[in-house]
């Protein structure tokens, strides 16, 4: 089983990356770009007999090292 793992910043938490890259999207003329998040991608790969199985077990990575769970959110999205 293949998921993605989407790690990005919880509302309210500043994102300097995403805003620098706004302002230089901008002063290269892209003015209709409204909001530019910063969001890291995992691949994982895991072998599990269930998905629920796996969610479980991709879900206590993100608690444990992917993510911080004070100014982060994750979402997992299925591949397969």
């Amino acid at each position: 089983m293949i998921a993605d793992v989407y790690i990005e910043l919880k509302e309210g938490v500043a994102d300097p990356e995403g805003e620098a890259t706004l302002k230089a999207l901008r002063l290269l003329g892209f003015k209709r770009v409204k909001k530019v998040s910063t969001v890291k991608v995992f691949r994982i790969d895991i072998e599990a007999r269930s998905r629920e199985e796996a969610e479980r077990e991709i879900a206590e990575m993100c608690e444990k090292l992917l993510a911080n769970p004070v100014i982060q959110k994750y979402s997992i999205v299925w591949r397969e």
